[in-house]
């Protein structure tokens, strides 16, 4: 069973290659993704690495987690399984039924004012 890794506050001169090879010193690399931005196409800073064990994964957390790349010291973790319920996207939804004073003219915001 495969282990995902968390690998933050990476420069942006690291890329998928560089990631793969640094992480399969400590064994098989299934997958090794930088997270790019999807409208600079530049790299967010950070990634997720796919190794073949828990053993192999633990081995690359210890020994790389707070390495200076680049004169940036990287954080290396497991990853945390998404969260059900989140949107995508970054942007925050909002609900009428979540809020109590939507509309106009409630709580002195908007048009209809009582006076």
């Amino acid at each position: 069973m495969s282990t995902k890794i968390y690998v933050g506050n990476l420069p942006y001169s690291v890329n998928d290659a560089i990631l793969k090879s640094n992480f399969s010193e400590f064994g098989s690399v299934a997958s090794a993704k930088i997270m790019m931005d999807r409208e600079t196409g530049r790299s967010k800073g950070f990634a997720f690495v796919e190794m073949g064990s828990a053993e192999e994964a633990q081995a690359a957390i210890t020994a790389l987690n707070g390495m200076s790349v680049d004169g940036r010291a990287i954080v290396v973790n497991l990853a945390k399984p998404r969260e059900e319920g989140r949107s995508s996207g970054g942007a925050r939804e909002f609900r009428s039924s979540s809020r109590s004073n939507v509309g106009y003219g409630n709580d002195g915001y908007g048009g209809g004012s009582s006076y």
